[in-house]
């Protein structure tokens, strides 16, 4: 269905006149109730029964009011107006006002709209003139946009095109910049000799002669001083031939400027060496750290994201005939009470690399290190601090800036934006989960959820780091701007309200050419399909089957399976209520079809609520208990305990694809769904949420199945048909198998993803260095909002403690990763400014 052409005030003034009697009588019914918030179910719920004939209502639905209420979000109900918030496509807003008694439409701006919902919370608030509104775009008004909503997310291929125009008129902004790149005190590709763009251009003529009379496997270092003397230091290419290659693309760019030629460029320019990666909240370890508190698939992201990084780095730094050696440093929180983790060890080297560690720096307060875990909504306190002893610490290790700083979820994107911005380095950002889209309302009614999840300082946060980011990498279109059906989650802070704080005009904008989709993969060492028997970890067939079919119940599983030739349907996640595992086992449990066909196993969580700290893991663990006992699941139902260990984990998803059994991802909402892209990996057939990632992942009954997290009658019907298709038809099952490898081997590895990233950071690198004058103007702004806003929320969230603890002793020093050249930076000459602070 398409939304009618043109404006609002156009179309709803056309919609009336085709049906005045009915949206007469809709709106009257609307304004029954009063002054209210009505979602788009309430809207078609109340107009069906005003107009209880079905061919009149289906005229209706197919006239131009129909396709205006299918597209309504909402609408803010003030007697005797409806103003309506309509969205024709993603990214694309309009707000409109109807009188209910004589018709009369008005088109509204945002900000009126806000208004008139902000009077059902906060009345004085909202009529007052002097009330703050936030406005990030104001800044913007200088640099381009992508302007179709099919093109959000090619962010790195729209800047190359406008990188085109901008060097088509002045060239002597790429010689600047390639002047300013060196490495550990070394200059890289060219020095002063060449600083003009003629001089370049006639350099590069004269080195294209000289190259094309040698054997393209000469190595550089043997004409590198004929070279040095022309004005070209190392960098270009690891042999003539490819160096030739990079100095032909060059030329060209100089001659007649083209986003292909601009690619390919920055893809091989020595820019990246030394990255630096945030991921402060929850227990982050290698191992027996998985299911813990505020710990799941980010870890797992984070750590495979770092041997794809290494191993790019290490190849393009080899392929530009360079020696050095690239180096990555994860940084996260150090906990003292570190329940058998490692997280309480401050650098440990990342299985599987070189050049990688893990550095985990403590939080400190008042009374000394904290030793306990926090949680990630009330982490906000602790990362002023946090920010300045890791910077610290990390220009120490690297004795030096790192080339690109990566943030993680709210807490590591706003510690990466004070970072970044102390240092003047380019910086992105990965949301993972938006908080604001997960809870309903959570804008609008946020002094209702601040005293338990405090999302005045995040959505704070997250304005601050997606505004302060040169680039921002996202795993799917749908995580930057939802669906037809559903808003992004970056969407959802294009403009929004929080009544009696602030009103956000412009907060991100998903046409803004700093968002890019690079999907991440699978650690194919791990989650390979079930069919590769030579490869299969044999060694746990032993406790995967104690684990799963034990009559026994301990501290690892409860509940029992008594046919083990029945299929297994399986879910793991964190036990939380978006995740919905209680969810899953509740449709399972009322639908006799699906529990005649198969079995359910469920892993997430602990059984003992007390040994939670967790709000909502503690209030699912009762709910899960209650359903078990509700609906006499023992004897068809297993509940596994959190599983650390993820190579044992990959075997299970293997395992539990012999007994011919599906996963299923029945989340309310999920950004990406890393394990979809795990249980696909191994052959799984797989069932996954429609809201999010997973929605993309799969194409729906071709490599998988997409199930409505909000219709659990339905997706437990689907699941049922499937396996009693299956059962009939043996071939069935396969083809979903292969068609799920098929399309995570085409679309979603760790070297494409790596690839994209790279290349990223080189690009906004050089997009940074064009438009530094407008950055330092917008940090201006961010650094008063950080400073007025959140410094000022961050104060009403409780610092915790524990026994008092004497002040931490000195640092001892660190064995470092490996040793490099280049001055050696310490906390007396670093000039700390985060934002002003």
């Amino acid at each position: 269905m398409e939304m009618p052409s043109g404006s609002l005030g156009n179309g709803i003034p056309e919609a009336i006149g085709q049906n005045r009697g009915n949206i007469k009588r809709c709106l009257e019914k609307y304004i029954e109730n009063g002054r209210r918030v009505m979602k788009l179910n309430e809207l078609m719920d109340e107009m069906e029964i005003v107009i209880n004939d079905v061919m009149q209502r289906r005229r209706v639905m197919e006239g131009d009011l129909g396709k205006i209420l299918c597209f309504t979000q909402e609408a803010v109900v003030i007697p005797p107006n409806v103003a309506f918030a309509v969205r024709g496509n993603p990214g694309i807003w309009q707000y409109t006002k109807v009188n209910s008694s004589n018709l009369s439409v008005e088109a509204l701006s945002s900000t009126q709209y806000f208004k008139l919902k902000e009077l059902l919370f906060d009345e004085n608030w909202a009529n007052d003139e002097n009330a703050l509104e936030v406005d990030f775009g104001a800044l913007d008004f200088t640099l381009p946009w992508l302007s179709l909503p099919s093109s959000i997310g090619n962010g790195v291929s729209f800047v190359s095109s406008k990188l085109g125009s901008r060097l088509n008129d002045n060239p002597q902004s790429l010689v600047d910049y390639l002047l300013s790149l060196e490495h550990q005190g070394e200059k890289l590709m060219m020095n002063e000799t060449l600083n003009t763009a003629r001089k370049l251009e006639m350099s590069l003529i004269l080195a294209d002669v000289f190259l094309s009379e040698l054997p393209k496997d000469t190595p550089f270092q043997a004409f590198e001083l004929r070279f040095k003397e022309w004005g070209f230091e190392k960098g270009w290419g690891e042999s003539a031939g490819r160096v030739k290659e990079t100095m032909r693309i060059l030329s060209e760019i100089l001659q007649a400027p083209d986003p292909h030629n601009i690619d390919r460029f920055f893809a091989r320019i020595p820019r990246i060496f030394n990255v630096v990666i945030f991921s402060v909240h929850g227990y982050f370890g290698q191992t027996d750290v998985l299911g813990l508190p505020d710990t799941g698939g980010q870890v797992v992201y984070i750590l495979d994201q770092v041997k794809a990084l290494e191993d790019e780095l290490l190849h393009r730094i080899n392929s530009q005939g360079l020696n050095f050696k690239p180096q990555i440093l994860v940084v996260t929180r150090l906990i003292p009470d570190a329940k058998n983790t490692k997280c309480n060890q401050e650098l440990e080297p990342i299985f599987g690399t070189k050049h990688s560690n893990i550095l985990r720096i403590p939080f400190v307060t008042e009374s000394g290190i904290l030793r306990r875990w926090v949680s990630r909504f009330d982490i906000y306190p602790y990362l002023e601090r946090f920010t300045k002893d890791a910077t610290t610490k990390i220009l120490d290790i690297l004795e030096g800036k790192p080339d690109l700083i990566i943030g993680n979820y709210t807490d590591g994107n706003l510690v990466a934006s004070l970072m970044a911005n102390t240092l003047g380095i380019t910086q992105a950002t990965i949301a993972h989960a938006l908080e604001k889209t997960k809870y309903e309302d959570s804008d609008i009614k946020w002094k209702e959820f601040d005293p338990k999840y405090h999302f005045s300082s995040q959505f704070t946060a997250d304005l601050i780091s997606m505004n302060s980011a040169d680039f921002i990498i996202a795993s799917t279109y749908q995580e930057i701007a939802g669906s037809k059906e559903r808003v992004g989650q970056y969407e959802s802070h294009m403009s929004f309200t929080l009544p009696g704080l602030y009103r956000v005009v412009s907060g991100i904008n998903v046409f803004d050419p700093r968002f890019n989709i690079a999907a991440p993969g699978a650690d194919d060492t791990i989650y390979f399909p079930f069919t590769a028997q030579d490869r299969r970890f044999t060694k746990f067939y032993p406790s995967i089957e104690e684990l799963l079919f034990s009559q026994n119940e301990n501290d690892e599983h409860i509940g029992y399976l008594v046919d083990k030739k029945k299929p297994i349907i399986f879910s793991m996640a964190r036990l939380d209520v978006v995740k919905n595992l209680t969810g899953l086992t509740e449709w399972y449990a009322k639908n006799k079809r699906l529990r005649d066909l198969v079995n359910l196993v469920i892993v997430g969580g602990f059984f003992d609520p007390s040994k939670s700290k967790d709000r909502e893991e503690i209030s699912e663990i009762k709910k899960m208990h209650s359903l078990i006992e509700k609906y006499q699941l023992k004897g068809q139902f297993r509940w596994i305990a959190a599983q650390t260990d993820r190579t044992r984990n990959g075997e299970l998803y293997r395992c539990i694809a012999d007994t011919r059994g599906a996963f299923v991802q029945p989340a309310h909402y999920e950004a990406f769904g890393l394990t979809v892209i795990e249980a696909m990996s191994c052959g799984l057939v797989t069932f996954a949420t429609n809201q999010g990632g997973p929605a993309e992942i799969i194409v729906d009954g071709v490599s998988g199945f997409h199930i409505d997290p909000s219709n659990g009658e339905e997706s437990s019907d689907k699941i049922a048909d499937f396996f009693e298709k299956s059962g009939t038809d043996l071939d069935y099952w396969n083809m979903f198998s292969t068609e799920g490898l098929q399309r995570i081997n085409e679309c979603y590895t760790w070297k494409i993803y790596a690839n994209k990233v790279i290349n990223m950071g080189s690009t906004y690198s050089y997009w940074r260095y064009l438009n530094k004058d407008q950055k330092l103007a917008k940090q201006r702004y961010i650094h008063s909002f950080y400073n007025l806003q959140y410094r000022n929320l961050v104060k009403n969230i409780q610092i915790l403690s524990d026994i008092p603890q004497p002040p931490p002793p000195p640092p001892k020093p660190l064995v470092k990763p490996s040793a490099s050249k280049g001055s050696r930076r310490t906390q007396s000459r670093l000039s700390f400014r985060l934002f002003g602070a």
